[in-house]
């Protein structure tokens, strides 16, 4: 082998080793901000929980006081907006330092919010007061106020679903009152009404033409965003909490705290020739639902429990993965809106009735399969410098 050759070869596998150190040293990059590592349950025992996904336990906790019922994040996961009923107030704080940004003191005991699609409003009521109120997130400065003349129960914010719909035609504001949905254009305008038998509640409008609504005397009915009239009943004889879906396949999960159980509801369109039976399949706890997060991806689930535990769910494998107790009574769970870098959902968790699923290689098996190529490749070179000093 020729000096030349061999100093180059040296060379060449002093720079894999090198690379190969580096890929197994490096961790994997975290969103900054809260999300999508964590989780927040509000209504533990000292406010607001904060679990690590990655890690499935609690790394933080936030003294809130007031009852925090509902939270909800902004897009990019590093604010955290939280009703105070008690206190009469909402906070915005820094979701990964707990600072707060600003306060608003509402009348009404406010415990329902919703975001606008781009974040840039945040709307704000509750069952004491007849108003729905626009909130400034960056600073809590009141924007405009909506009249309902009647307690508020639910809030939801999507876009128009008009055949004439451009991405300029302002989002729609629905608002469940005592006795029918209230519908307005987030500029004011009013759309219409739809009357609900039992009182709507809780609003769930998952991308399409549906609207999802429980209500007080417990069902769950499915509204047409076209026509805003009901066109089906999917559920009766429940008491069912807030509501979360699976953005990849459209699947409603309903909280039923009255049997214990979570609801999936395959999802639904009105004037379709079969409406398919309700709810598609069922998970049975062992305590009573209080609110349901499902991750962007449809990967995870987190159900927030009344006797102060959270259960973490392999959504594709459909079973339990683990229980995190947060103590306290949580009201509602929320997850960021991106995926979790970890696939937290091994075969050990999923049932019997579904495989797993099929996707990329794990880090660890891409940087042996590279370190098992370089070596062969080196072997190679080996050989070739050999037959060339013979």
């Amino acid at each position: 082998m020729n000096v030349t050759f061999s100093r180059w070869l040296r060379r060449l596998c002093a720079f894999c080793m090198l690379l190969i150190s580096i890929s197994l040293c490096s961790s994997p990059a975290h969103a900054d901000g809260g999300a999508p590592q964590l989780s927040y349950v509000a209504g533990s025992t000292q406010g607001i929980s904060v679990i690590d996904i990655a890690q499935r336990r609690i790394t933080e906790t936030l003294t809130i006081a007031g009852d925090p019922h509902t939270i909800l994040l902004s897009l990019d996961g590093s604010t955290l907006y939280v009703t105070q009923p008690t206190s009469g107030r909402v906070t915005i704080l820094a979701a990964k330092t707990g600072k707060t940004i600003c306060t608003a003191n509402l009348p009404g005991q406010p415990s329902l919010l919703a975001l606008s699609l781009d974040a840039s409003v945040l709307y704000v009521a509750g069952e004491g007061a007849t108003q729905v109120r626009a909130l400034n997130p960056a600073n809590c400065a009141l924007q405009h106020t909506f009249e309902t003349y009647e307690p508020v129960y639910g809030l939801a914010v999507t876009a128009s679903t008009a055949p004439d719909a451009t991405p300029l035609t302002p989002n729609q504001l629905w608002i469940a009152g005592s006795n029918a949905l209230t519908v307005f254009e987030v500029n004011g305008e009013l759309l219409g009404t739809v009357p609900i038998t039992g009182g709507p509640q809780f609003i769930s409008i998952p991308g399409g033409f549906t609207a999802y609504v429980t209500t007080r005397q417990g069902t769950l009915v499915a509204v047409d965003l076209n026509t805003r009239k009901i066109f089906h009943t999917l559920l009766s004889g429940g008491h069912f909490g807030p509501m979360d879906y699976d953005a990849n396949t459209g699947e409603v999960y309903v909280p039923d705290r009255l049997h214990n159980q979570l609801d999936i509801l395959a999802p639904v369109v009105a004037n379709a020739s079969i409406v398919p039976p309700e709810p598609a399949r069922v998970i049975h706890l062992d305590s009573s639902p209080q609110s349901v997060a499902i991750t962007s991806d449809g990967q995870l689930g987190f159900v927030a429990l009344a006797n102060g535990q959270v259960l973490m769910l392999d959504i594709p494998g459909r079973g339990i993965i683990t229980t995190i107790n947060v103590g306290g009574m949580p009201h509602f769970i929320i997850t960021g809106l991106y995926p979790p870098t970890n696939n937290l959902a091994t075969p050990a968790y999923r049932t019997s009735s579904t495989s797993p699923s099929t996707g990329l290689p794990s880090l660890p098996l891409l940087i042996g399969l590279l370190v098992v190529i370089g070596l062969g490749l080196l072997g190679f070179l080996l050989f070739f410098g050999r037959k060339r000093m013979i």
